[in-house]
């Protein structure tokens, strides 16, 4: 397996930290007056999302951490796994609900979302950056609450619960944008 030495470590360099597929989030050299240089960095669990800060000496050596995407199609769930289909050799993969929790908020059946896999083994799901869906649970604006940004709760076809402009209606479809969860439109 290739390696990298910390004093190599850049935004977005994937390795082996631990056991943990980490990608560097943020780094620094530090060449302090007295003493050995280091490198500071800021990394993130790829699989639990968690951030950790670590120094190192730049000659330290990691194994690079190579992560495959794929392209694949959500397809049904069948009450215990998730069905994902790769669009290129319709291979279709079984997921549980803790491997995909984060995405079902966003993702309906023959949605098409980005698969990360290490090692053969998928540990991410990635909805769009934006979806479409439509608004099933919506309270009607009450008159006289026009105020600029006034929001009330709506939920979607997913599930998902979010605030959304008074203006937005049951039945009507809305964009979101999957990074922070939040209404962007109405189509």
């Amino acid at each position: 397996m290739a390696q990298i030495m910390a004093g190599d470590l850049r935004k977005g360099v994937t390795f082996l930290y631990e056991n943990n597929i980490m990608t560097v989030v943020d780094f620094q050299h530090v060449k302090p007056g007295k003493g050995a240089a280091f490198v500071r960095t800021k990394m993130k669990n790829v699989v639990t999302g968690s951030v950790l800060e670590k120094t190192f000496n730049p000659t330290e050596k990691f194994d690079l951490a190579h992560i495959e995407t794929k392209n694949m199609e959500y397809l049904y769930n069948d009450g215990e796994f998730y069905y994902f289909m790769d669009t290129e050799t319709y291979e279709q993969i079984p997921l549980n609900h803790s491997q995909v929790e984060d995405a079902l908020n966003f993702v309906k059946e023959n949605m098409a979302v980005t698969m990360k896999f290490f090692q053969g083994a998928p540990f991410s799901v990635e909805p769009p950056n934006f979806v479409e869906l439509l608004i099933t649970v919506c309270e009607p604006a009450v008159v006289g609450n026009t105020a600029t940004n006034a929001t009330k709760p709506a939920t979607v076809e997913t599930g998902y619960s979010l605030q959304v402009p008074m203006f937005v209606n049951e039945g009507d479809t809305i964009r979101i944008d999957t990074r922070t969860g939040e209404y962007m439109s109405r189509v």
